[in-house]
């Protein structure tokens, strides 16, 4: 199974933790992983490069949980679903099963996987029949991806994402993102209050989880530890989001290790909030990511 979209010397398809398909990806210009399981990227480190993502030990690969660390997909909602309907935080996308649809080589030695989620009895019991998802993930010097949806009903449709990234950092305490001065952001620690980022870096010295509105700006990790920066750009998202769960949070996280939080923190590439992707009948939207290393 899956063995149709093996690339000889560069994708095979195999069984992985908790029996879940992966796709191995290995060529001259990058290793990576994902899982089908989420559609979940959960390795990528061009060739000779340090891992850039960061992935808990403690992952619980089980179905109906996603998997800690690594690029989960959020979507339909950000969060806890504030329709006052029932549904998993951070919607159903990153817990089910997707599609491998096609697996090429691209330019410079880089490959891409295309996945797909249709809707399916689970989607359709949380209300949500008449959508198509797909994922095209390319593994190369960068790690790009582009997360499409479409709505096929026949009345507008209303929805957040998310490509929920989890970078691997050398000490959090020493860590600088640039790209987000000036932002106005929901501070999810802090009562969702609003505030606004002031003209400095962010500097995590403290539980992070804040979602900076109405911006598209490329965002920096500044890693002085692992004397890299880690760039990531993006296109279709106009929020990002910022979280690090600190000692006394993760400390409570069965899926990661009590030290955990001093090695990752979160750069997503979202629409939520404010800026909720409203799509009318038979539209499509694409939201993208860009990450490379200098």
């Amino acid at each position: 199974m899956y063995h149709q979209f093996d690339i000889p010397d560069a994708i095979c398809f195999e069984a992985g933790s908790g029996g879940f398909m992966r796709a191995i990806v290995s060529t001259p210009a990058a290793e990576g992983e994902l899982y089908l399981h989420g559609a979940h990227v959960t390795q990528w480190a061009p060739r000779g490069r340090r891992p850039v993502l960061f992935l808990s030990s403690r992952s619980q690969f089980l179905r109906g949980k996603a998997i800690r660390g690594g690029v989960p997909v959020i979507f339909p909602w950000f969060g806890a679903r504030s329709d006052g309907r029932p549904g998993p935080s951070h919607g159903f996308a990153r817990d089910l099963e997707w599609t491998v649809e096609e697996t090429r080589m691209r330019e410079a030695g880089a490959v891409e996987i295309a996945l797909t989620l249709p809707p399916n009895d689970t989607t359709r019991d949380l209300g949500y029949a008449d959508f198509h998802l797909r994922l095209r993930v390319t593994f190369g010097e960068k790690l790009e991806m582009e997360l499409e949806a479409g709505n096929d009903a026949p009345v507008p449709l209303t929805f957040e994402e998310a490509l929920h990234t989890y970078f691997a950092v050398g000490d959090i305490h020493q860590v600088r993102i640039s790209g987000l001065e000036g932002t106005t952001y929901i501070d999810k620690t802090d009562g969702f209050r609003r505030k606004t980022q002031g003209n400095e870096p962010i500097v995590i010295a403290k539980e992070r989880d804040q979602v900076h509105l109405s911006t598209e700006a490329t965002c920096v990790i500044n890693d002085p530890v692992w004397n890299r920066r880690i760039v990531v750009g993006k296109g279709g998202s106009n929020s990002t989001v910022v979280w690090n769960p600190w000692a006394d949070k993760t400390r409570t996280m069965t899926d990661m290790a009590p030290d955990d939080w001093q090695q990752m923190v979160c750069v997503e590439t979202a629409n939520a909030a404010d800026n909720a992707v409203h799509l009318a009948p038979g539209a499509s939207h694409r939201m993208t990511a860009s990450i490379h290393v200098e």
